[in-house]
């Protein structure tokens, strides 16, 4: 069933930019980053004409969300999709806002508003992160419509977008502040959360435990920064050829909802065991954690034990965080299942092996050999072709700005509304050519992020 009221919307669009000018927009909020982001962006939608509503179903989306339309859910898990179903008929929505489409409730939701004909807008983390952020309608990630455009029409629709690429940044501007509110979030989760006895967490662990373990991070950060560098430093001073092993969040919901992987601890077994077969003597094989790792997959001890077993430990080595262009920038491939850090690798043109389902999983960039030969002898991409699908993300759904950052939200803001209120999609109108004016990163100028 079509919604009459989005309809109305898209005809009263001015014919070029699609923007709305007379018919009132009703946005359903669902969970955002942590922060104030989600709430920063209700207000500016308020600002536009639009009715905002934010569901909370816990006391930390309660915490960050500032002004009216606050509706607390009480109730349990399983009647979430009549609840979902309800708001959206009572309140006349049009548009569901989403950060992530695959943890129920929001994959609950948007089926909802998919059988009502509401637009779906999906964020989540850049695909070319750090300085971008992702705005897509439908879904995200394996979901992406991305997954279903091919290179060809890519390449037509950016035949005149003519901008000098700017190269991905060597370092994730807002770590602290994502840190921070992480923290933040966790805690009054733990701590305040009486009135929603009834909140589950989508992660395999309890909101406690998880608190516990940000907390445990931030004070060992200082003993981890010198066990990073110290790593980096037999890396760099080895003077062996190295492939990167670009590990993820074993409870991130493009590791769970778009690979067949089980654990992270899977795939480091099916990375140990290719290379320990495949791979010349003299070559290494490095570990990049993900910035945010906190230990609950016990990667770093279950690496060193493998290692052992198979006979290669000193060949094998575990970097925790820190800057990846630098371990990229030396290396001879890159493996990974589906991190958005491989695209920095085919941005550099290395040999690029993917495990999961990726937004950038196309056969001119990704090697499909097995993972022994690709360790052997690596198959390079096509890194024109590469560039062109860059571009073709750069001028859609990649947002300059961040979420955690004052600045980063400042700098998202300034363009990400307008695209809500388009009633076009980002791809679609870059392929017809009715694209909006697009405001990209100003060479790598790091201030905007910090």
């Amino acid at each position: 069933m079509k919604n009459t009221a989005r309809d109305e919307d898209e005809e009263s669009g001015d014919g070029q930019t699609g923007m709305t000018t007379r018919i009132e927009r009703r946005f359903l909020m669902l969970q955002g980053p942590h922060g104030p982001f989600f709430s920063q962006l209700g207000r500016m939608l308020r600002e536009a004409g639009a009715q905002v509503w934010r569901v909370g179903f816990n006391r930390g989306d309660e915490l960050f969300w500032r002004g009216p339309g606050y509706i607390p859910w009480l109730g349990r898990p399983e009647d979430w999709p009549a609840e979902a179903e309800r708001l959206v008929r009572e309140l006349g929505i049009t548009d569901l806002v989403v950060y992530g489409d695959a943890r129920p409730i929001h994959a609950q939701a948007i089926a909802v508003a998919r059988a009502r004909g509401i637009t779906v807008h999906v964020f989540e983390e850049g695909y070319l992160r750090p300085y971008w952020v992702t705005y897509e309608r439908g879904g995200s990630n394996g979901n992406s419509r991305l997954t279903r455009i091919g290179l060809d029409q890519m390449r037509r629709a950016v035949e005149l977008c003519d901008r000098e690429q700017p190269r991905p940044p060597a370092r994730w501007g807002d770590m602290r502040q994502h840190m921070f509110y992480g923290a933040l979030y966790h805690f009054a989760v733990m701590a305040l959360n009486r009135r929603y006895r009834n909140f589950r967490p989508h992660r395999g662990i309890s909101v406690t435990r998880e608190f516990r373990l940000y907390l445990r991070r931030l004070l060992l950060a200082p003993l981890h920064a010198i066990e990073r560098r110290a790593a980096t430093w037999r890396v760099k001073r080895g003077g062996f050829p190295y492939h990167l092993v670009l590990l993820q969040l074993e409870h991130d919901s493009s590791f769970q909802a778009h690979s067949d992987l089980r654990s992270m601890t899977e795939f480091v077994d099916l990375c140990l065991e290719a290379f320990a077969r495949g791979a010349a003597g003299h070559h290494h094989i490095v570990f990049k954690a993900h910035p945010l790792e906190d230990d609950r997959a016990a990667i770093a001890r279950h690496l060193r034990h493998r290692a052992r077993e198979l006979g290669i430990a000193g060949r094998v080595h575990f970097i925790r965080g820190g800057k990846l262009a630098p371990l990229l920038d030396s290396a001879r491939s890159a493996v990974t299942v589906n991190s958005t850090a491989g695209q920095q690798a085919l941005w550099r043109g290395l040999p690029l092996r993917s495990f999961g389902r990726a937004v950038y999983n196309f056969p001119e960039f990704v090697s499909s050999q097995p993972l022994d030969l690709f360790f052997a002898a690596p198959k390079r991409p096509d890194t024109r072709a590469y560039r062109d699908y860059r571009q073709f993300l750069l001028e859609t759904s990649q947002v300059a700005g961040g979420f955690y950052s004052a600045r980063g939200r400042r700098q998202l803001l300034r363009q990400v509304v307008d695209m809500m209120l388009s009633a076009e999609d980002p791809y679609d109108a870059l392929v017809a050519g009715r694209a909006q004016p697009r405001i990209h990163v100003p060479a790598l100028d790091a201030r905007l992020w910090h």
